[in-house]
């Protein structure tokens, strides 16, 4: 009876913990961010949390993938790696990139965003997943990002400093010829998302 009520107690209430140090970095841990006690709080009273220690075992159960770089084990498709700098499996994602067809592949490292890239930079984890894809051919032109805008505003502040008044062009990234689209001089083109 007693190893019956340590095993539905004990290994549920070690659960949050266990999850959360796969999720997030030691360092995001010890800070104790909002970010920490959100999840901390989310999986503590999760109205299932014996399904998500079924899943937990299972996910730590699973078997390992068995690839080789050039061997007949690989993926053929595109794969993109995300790995956040902090984040405890990051040897595992180095690992895996490692093995995988560099053709194939893109690996992302993301600087500053602790365990969980998707949660703490959403933005630059879009923009990348956005180049992967139009790096497949499945996006003809994408919107103007960050970059664009900042080269187009140095752009414009550089022409000032010189005394002209024209205002620099952005060309859309569909344009095939590379050369700026006819239209009045001075006139700004902008994209937006």
């Amino acid at each position: 009876m007693d190893w019956a009520a340590h095993k539905l107690t004990g290994l549920t209430s070690s659960i949050p913990e266990m999850i959360l140090g796969h999720l997030f970095s030691q360092e995001e841990l010890s800070g104790n961010s909002e970010l920490i006690q959100k999840y901390r709080s989310l999986i503590t009273h999760a109205p299932n949390l014996e399904n998500i220690e079924l899943y937990w075992n299972s996910y730590n159960n699973r078997r390992d993938l068995n690839f080789e770089r050039g061997g007949e084990m690989t993926l053929k498709c595109p794969v993109m790696l995300v790995v956040g700098d902090q984040a405890p499996h990051e040897d595992a994602v180095v690992e895996c990139n490692s093995k995988l067809d560099p053709t194939q592949t893109s690996f992302l490292k993301m600087a500053d965003s602790g365990g969980q890239p998707q949660l703490t930079q959403p933005g630059k984890l879009t923009e990348a997943f956005k180049y992967f894809v139009q790096g497949m051919g499945y996006m003809a032109s994408s919107c103007m990002t960050r970059l664009s805008r900042s080269r187009t505003a140095s752009l414009t502040s550089a022409a000032s400093i010189d005394g002209s008044r024209s205002r620099s062009r952005t060309l859309s990234q569909s344009s095939e010829s590379g050369t700026l689209p006819s239209g009045p001089p001075g006139h700004t083109m902008e994209v937006s998302c």
